[in-house]
């Protein structure tokens, strides 16, 4: 079977895989609805623990459910799959304490919002949306700052390029682009998979450039700083903050709707109210449903700005042959699909088709300087 067949039988199991759990989710959550389950803890929470401290056992309780429920979707999807594919390098032992300290890390987080949000319906019964959506968008800009520092380095070893050469290199493109960063990393991801990146982390004094030793081994330094000129681009075009500028719209946008839609929910479902512990899994499939229909428009505008990124990029390092000779290695290596179905590509990608990418850096590549725009 020859790569590009592997790459679309990988991807067709991934999505439904995605959409198994989807289905197994919502199953779930509604198991806990019907049977009076979620109801009969929510009651024995509310009457045992004192406020947030009920709403957070909930939560603890359904997403425990979930987690042992889910195990499997997760172990064939996280370990077999990759590693039939080729793509993992990691070891049973090493992913399950990947998968361990991520549950703990989600724990460590959530079950704090999930109070936090409970005490927002006590307080403000019919306005909760929006203190709710002004701390989750202070709390998403902080995340975006703080997880390069505290996080990442949770699942991956950060050593300093020693390259000097390529360092200085990816430093002056930097410097071209007009975006400071605190150095030049590289990040060992060989030892969990064969696939390879490179990148910006963090926002402001937190930002570095990132590069993964499984791209060093295999690509040459002009097809890396065009890996890197890309990725500069979104920093050069505001991306991070017009992608956390939309997000927050849309998240403010699912706070207000919820408010006016979920405690119609909840009466249905004859719960007590929407702030009583029980109408936790309501909640969760009121997000998931709000999640699926703005993922369309968003991956919609995550799109064009990689497309812009692209012809950015191709001005930032004037190399667009060395950044289609980049996305090809990267389509090889990361088992890319690179021409799915456009109903694929207009409901699941947040990048254009790779196909399309690569035909247009080498068209412009082929053409007589100036370029004549190939990526406009």
């Amino acid at each position: 079977m020859d790569r590009e067949e592997q790459a679309r039988r990988y991807a067709r199991l991934r999505r439904r895989l995605w959409a198994a759990e989807i289905a197994l989710f919502a199953a779930y959550a509604m198991a806990w609805l019907g049977s009076g389950l979620a109801l009969g803890l929510g009651e024995a929470l509310a009457r045992r623990l004192p406020s947030p401290l009920d709403a957070m056992g909930m939560a603890f309780l359904f997403g425990g459910g979930w987690a042992l429920l889910s195990f499997p979707i997760d172990f064939y999807g996280g370990f077999l799959l990759p590693h039939r594919f080729g793509l993992s390098t990691q070891t049973r032992a090493a992913w399950l304490l990947d998968y361990l300290k991520a549950g703990g890390i989600s724990a460590a987080i959530g079950l704090p919002l999930i109070g936090g949000l409970y005490l927002a319906f006590r307080r403000w019964p019919h306005t909760w949306w929006l203190p709710v959506g002004a701390a989750w968008i202070g709390f998403t800009v902080v995340l975006a700052q703080l997880a390069p520092v505290l996080l990442a380095p949770l699942f991956y070893r950060f050593q300093p390029l020693q390259d000097p050469e390529l360092a200085g290199r990816l430093a002056r493109l930097a410097q071209r682009a007009g975006i400071r960063v605190r150095g030049a990393y590289v990040i060992d991801m060989s030892r969990r998979t064969r696939a390879a990146n490179a990148g910006l982390m963090g926002l402001g004094p937190t930002r570095r450039i990132v590069v993964g030793d499984t791209l060093l081994s295999r690509y040459t330094p002009d097809e890396i700083e065009a890996i890197l000129a890309h990725e500069l681009a979104h920093h050069l075009h505001r991306d991070i903050p017009l992608g956390l500028a939309l997000e927050s719209i849309i998240s403010l946008a699912g706070f207000f709707i919820g408010a006016q839609g979920l405690p119609l929910g909840v009466r249905a479902l004859s719960l007590p109210g929407l702030d009583h512990p029980s109408s936790l899994p309501a909640l969760a499939i009121g997000a998931l449903l709000f999640r699926l229909i703005t993922m369309i428009p968003v991956n919609a505008w995550s799109r064009w700005r990689e497309w812009k990124a692209d012809q950015e990029a191709i001005r930032l390092c004037g190399q667009p042959g060395a950044l289609a000779a980049a996305l090809r290695k990267l389509g090889e290596q990361n088992l890319a699909e690179l021409d799915p179905e456009p109903w694929v590509e207009w409901i699941f990608y947040t990048h254009p088709a790779l196909g399309k990418r690569i035909r247009a850096a080498e068209a412009l590549a082929s053409s007589p300087p100036p370029g004549r725009g190939v990526l406009n």
